[in-house]
């Protein structure tokens, strides 16, 4: 009681210095808590940063996302711990920051959402960079791949901003993921016509095209009886960066080719008969 008199009698700077001197090994540990915590969490936060980008299956934007999200983890830890130092009850404050995070996590629910489509697209690599893809309804060459949105550019010239999650809960087909595509063709001729003479000419001009592979062979079958002709189908494997123009190539050359040999390739026909009365 004496002492707390004699406290209270005391200036504000007095006080202060008091205080100071009673709690000099509390402030001297928290104050070393701090600077190794901080430290601590620095390295930690690079380390795991160079960890990632030397793995080729994540992106640079990840390792520095969760690099970022390590060090932010072992800074609220060092917090805690120099706040126990000094006696202080931080379980009311974790508390009230788990409150804050529930709600923030509410509010924010479809942008995590997006975030956490981000880093899973950015770990898996459906697509990259330059490779052209097709979601849902959104087709084009991929440009630049976010935390939140991926942007691409339609074939059509068109800028298209989508975000993550869409992209994520989609079926992705990737156009250059694979080194090889097939090309499918199929033209109809007339019911008078040769099925075999078509199917060797369609063979005979994929043989000629250099960009046509040899393996996978291409392959010449009869794919349909339909009401005015006989579809005629032709299949056929190239590169990817091939896949356009051996498709626009073959299928003007098959009209020319068809023209030369006599074989027809017929417009849908109705007969018509009239009964007289």
């Amino acid at each position: 009681m004496k002492t707390d008199k004699t406290v209270s009698a005391l200036t504000i700077p007095e006080q202060v210095l008091v205080w100071l001197q009673l709690h000099m090994m509390e402030i001297a540990g928290a104050f070393a808590v701090l600077i190794i915590g901080l430290l601590a969490a620095k390295i930690l936060s690079s380390w795991v940063e160079r960890a990632l980008t030397r793995s080729p299956r994540f992106d640079p934007t990840v390792a520095q996302f969760l690099s970022n999200l390590v060090k932010y983890a072992l800074w609220a830890l060092v917090i805690v711990t120099v706040l126990t130092q000094f006696g202080v009850e931080t379980t009311s404050i974790l508390a009230a920051l788990g409150g804050m995070a529930l709600a923030v996590g509410l509010a924010l629910q479809g942008t995590l959402s997006n975030v956490a489509s981000g880093v899973m697209i950015l770990v898996q690599r459906p697509f990259k960079v330059g490779e052209a893809i097709s979601a849902g309804s959104v087709t084009g060459t991929v440009q630049q791949i976010g935390l939140f949105t991926t942007e691409l550019k339609q074939f059509d010239g068109l800028f298209v901003m989508v975000p993550n999650s869409e992209l994520w809960n989609q079926a992705i087909v990737n156009f250059h993921r694979h080194p090889i595509r097939r090309f499918e063709l199929i033209v109809g001729i007339g019911y008078n016509d040769s099925m075999e003479q078509a199917r060797n000419e369609l063979l005979a001009m994929a043989a000629a095209d250099e960009r046509v592979l040899a393996d996978p062979e291409p392959v010449a079958f009869v794919a349909s009886l339909d009401d005015s002709s006989v579809g005629i189908g032709l299949r056929v494997w190239c590169t990817t960066g091939d896949y356009v123009a051996v498709g626009w190539d073959l299928t003007e050359k098959v009209k020319a080719r068809f023209d030369d040999v006599g074989i027809s390739i017929p417009f849908p026909q109705r007969e018509v008969t009239q009964r007289a009365a």
